[in-house]
């Protein structure tokens, strides 16, 4: 008996030293990301399942802090030769990422260089062109994209008498929407979160307006910014006019002004798709949905909108058998139905045309109403030159310079034109001083 026991024991340990050698042959990936609160647990939950469908490679997600932190951290330990295999990086510093040719393994080499599958013609055209170069070759992997859609309260529009199925669809019937919202007692008709993404780069895109020259910077680091034009004049003249009477209210930059729609304070809200859960969660009346407002006598409105959100970018100077993990994590990431449950928990958008489908097909945006408007906005028509979206170097700079602008207009300090003239003027010597910077100059 003795003897069998010990058998046992040597067996146990030999398994448990077998076991050991497994898990220390899985190759580790860095996965630097900026998803906190309920997105990180999603994060967490995609590295772990990938994890456990197969054994050969570890993805070790970590939280880096806001995309700006982030990236930055990136920068430093790419000096330091310490840098992770992947980093997530907001759409914006796209034109950032790609200037930094020695830094990064663009996604189609990777993918090509590794034999796995990926076609940029399986994901949505506004999500592919955004992070493509002039050929149509992928630089980054699409993560996470959203765009802004419209959210009213129901109840509210039922109260002052307006119809509380049917959205506003224009910029002048917002208009009057809110202004009965506000004859109801309503603190503020309506306000938009990321003043500069929505009132100005997807409002342009969604009215087929240019941003900038050299279109809006894919053609070249030589572009100018040019959306001082009428249309978007008027548009930011006539917030300002609303301003006073509070049928617009300016809530802020980034994500302030998404609480006071929650609150019920304002009773319309321009706002990010991939905000709906927490709307949804955090809001004591019924909510509906619809796409962007447009101004009817813009030819070519409405177009298509642009996304935000960010990419995974690709680090050189790694060991060849991560490069391979990574290569294998996202082309388990371009699953249907990876990418259709993904889109479900977060409200992200699905970056291909089949986890669209499959969500469609499996009941979600008939459970779920206003679900699946954000993915009809964005393809609403094939994008153009003018709402593709932006590649222009220095951009998270530039934004603030408009946002700060804009501020201006909205208090009454500046006029609409002089407010965006100043935008330009101060975007395009930031431009001018990234094109004198870059390597490709």
């Amino acid at each position: 008996m003795t003897i069998v026991l010990r058998l046992l024991c040597v067996v146990v340990l030999l398994c448990n030293a077998l076991g050991a050698v497994s898990a220390q042959a899985a190759t580790e990936i860095i996965w630097w990301h900026a998803m906190s609160g309920e997105l990180g647990k999603q994060v967490e939950r995609l590295a772990a399942d990938f994890n456990a469908s197969q054994h050969d490679y570890h993805i070790q997600p970590t939280y880096k802090g806001t995309y700006t932190e982030t990236v930055t951290a990136a920068i430093f330990a790419f000096r330091s030769r310490s840098q992770p295999a992947i980093v997530q990086v907001n759409e914006i510093a796209t034109a950032t990422m790609t200037a930094a040719k020695g830094a990064i393994y663009p996604v189609f080499e990777l993918m090509q260089d590794e034999q796995e599958a990926f076609s940029p013609s399986a994901y949505l055209p506004a999500v592919a062109g955004y992070y493509a170069d002039a050929d149509g070759n992928m630089l980054s992997f699409p993560f996470n994209a959203s765009t802004p859609i419209l959210y009213y309260n129901k109840d509210q529009f039922r109260a002052a008498g307006l119809d509380p199925d049917v959205p506003p669809k224009t910029w002048p019937e917002l208009g009057r929407a809110a202004k009965r919202l506000r004859e109801h007692g309503m603190a503020c008709g309506f306000t938009t979160s990321w003043p500069a993404w929505i009132n100005i780069e997807n409002f342009s895109a969604f009215h087929n307006l240019p941003i900038a020259t050299r279109a809006n910077g894919f053609a070249g680091l030589d572009a100018t910014l040019i959306f001082n034009n009428p249309h978007v004049v008027r548009h930011i003249a006539q917030l300002a006019e609303w301003q006073k009477s509070k049928v617009f209210d300016y809530g802020g930059r980034g994500q302030a002004a998404e609480p006071r729609f929650q609150k019920g304070e304002c009773g319309i809200f321009i706002g990010s798709s991939a905000t709906r859960a927490d709307i949804k969660a955090n809001s004591r009346f019924a909510v509906g949905y619809g796409m962007m407002p447009y101004w009817p006598d813009v030819a070519g409105a409405p177009q298509n909108s642009i996304i935000g959100g960010a990419t995974l970018w690709v680090l050189r100077d790694r060991p060849a058998a991560e490069y391979k993990g990574v290569a294998r994590f996202f082309a388990y990431l371009s699953r249907p139905d990876i990418q259709a449950a993904w889109h479900q928990n977060t409200g992200y958008l699905p970056i291909t045309q089949a986890a669209f489908d499959l969500t469609r097909a499996q009941g979600f945006y008939d459970r779920n109403p206003g679900t699946a408007i954000s993915i009809e906005q964005v393809t609403l028509h094939p994008p153009t030159e003018n709402s593709r979206g932006l590649r222009l170097g220095s951009f998270v700079l530039i934004r603030d310079a408009i946002e700060d602008e804009m501020e201006q207009a909205f208090s009454g300090r500046k006029s609409a034109h002089a407010a965006l003239d100043a935008a330009v003027e101060r975007g395009n010597r930031l431009l001018r001083q990234f094109e004198r910077a870059s390597p490709d100059r």
